[in-house]
């Protein structure tokens, strides 16, 4: 298994309590303290604007601005968003500013992307909020510029959601032309989501990696329903990396996981969030496989990995106050499940005898 880290970036009212000024600071912080840990695959933030559980006015830093800032102060760990919304940036845009940002990184990028949700911020950034389906319609005609943008140089594209005529993306990124990369899209694609008819069929077509719910259950049901859609389309389902994003609550005794727990339900309902969605926010957490001492945490994500979830993402609630649940996890969890081969664009990351 390989592992990712999400720097907090506030969506998740991570940083609240610290002081603007430090914002950086912090956040460089954990993403060089990931770099120089070889353990880690990636780092990762949200592509949101507004917080969760709900929208309020602490800090969410915009993604795609981390992104550079991260590509100049790191030099190994690999970068990605988890994930981008296609209708926040034009395609054809967005596919020129991932592509400085891989050379910026030396190529180091990935690029998650995926649909959208968060009604409340489509609607107060003027994206209105179309249906379910003509979110995914227009992903699927976004990840198509992006291919054509990344592997050819140009792309030309006439959809019902975007249409680009001679768009240029020079130079264009390093990995798939300087640097080993993805051999089908150059820069890494991630698709995140679960929509068994649509998104993952998009999936099967396009990406080197998935990105969805780690529930045991759910995610051998949506893996099987991604093989049927590769099988569909003569893609071969052992090329695509299948990932999930995991919240972890770690102690060394039970005790210790619920000190974790209080601890953001303490900084969540002092910015009001209201106790009942905390609740059930927490409710949800529980059932994670990344809940637990470290014993029973591998024990789950062996589980997982069994079901060929064999990249995890990993979002500690704590890191910008306290790194231990971090330094735990590393120490007595990720020995045990650490696969140090190389994916097939991994080129960077030197292999360990």
């Amino acid at each position: 298994m390989k592992f990712g880290l999400f720097v907090p970036q506030g969506w998740r009212m991570d940083l609240v309590g610290i002081d603007p000024t430090q914002h950086w600071g912090v956040m460089a912080g954990l993403a060089r303290r990931a770099d120089a840990n070889e353990d880690w695959s990636s780092i990762w933030v949200f592509d949101h604007f507004h917080t969760v559980p709900i929208p309020s006015e602490e800090a969410t830093h915009e993604a795609w601005t981390l992104m550079a800032a991260f590509a100049a102060v790191t030099g190994r760990v690999r970068l990605g968003q988890m994930c981008t919304c296609m209708a926040y940036r034009n395609p054809a845009y967005l596919a020129k500013v991932a592509a400085t940002v891989d050379i910026i990184s030396e190529g180091r990028l990935e690029m998650g992307i995926g649909a959208g949700w968060y009604e409340h911020e489509w609607r107060a950034y003027g994206y209105g909020f179309p249906r379910a389906g003509e979110r995914i319609r227009a992903l699927d005609e976004g990840v198509q510029i992006f291919r054509q943008m990344w592997t050819t140089g140009t792309a030309t594209f006439d959809g019902k959601h975007f249409q680009v005529d001679g768009a240029r993306c020079y130079p264009q990124p390093l990995q798939g032309t300087s640097v080993p990369g993805s051999k089908h899209n150059g820069i890494p694609m991630w698709i995140a989501g679960g929509g068994e008819k649509k998104t993952l069929r998009i999936a099967a077509q396009y990406a080197d990696y998935t990105n969805f719910d780690p529930t045991p259950e759910v995610f051998a049901a949506k893996s099987e329903i991604l093989k049927g859609h590769c099988d569909d389309v003569g893609r071969d389902f052992g090329e695509i990396v299948r990932s999930s994003n995991l919240n972890v609550f770690i102690g060394s005794t039970e005790q210790e996981v619920e000190d974790r727990f209080d601890s953001l339900r303490a900084r969540l309902l002092s910015v009001g969030s209201p106790e009942a969605r905390v609740e059930q926010l927490f409710a949800d957490y529980r059932q994670q496989a990344t809940v637990g001492t470290p014993e029973q945490i591998v024990e789950k994500l062996q589980a997982l990995e069994k079901l060929g979830m064999t990249y995890a993402i990993l979002n500690f609630p704590e890191s910008a106050y306290d790194t231990t649940g971090i330094a735990m996890f590393e120490r007595d969890v990720m020995p045990e499940l650490l696969d140090r081969e190389q994916h097939g664009h991994l080129w960077h990351l030197p292999r360990r005898r």
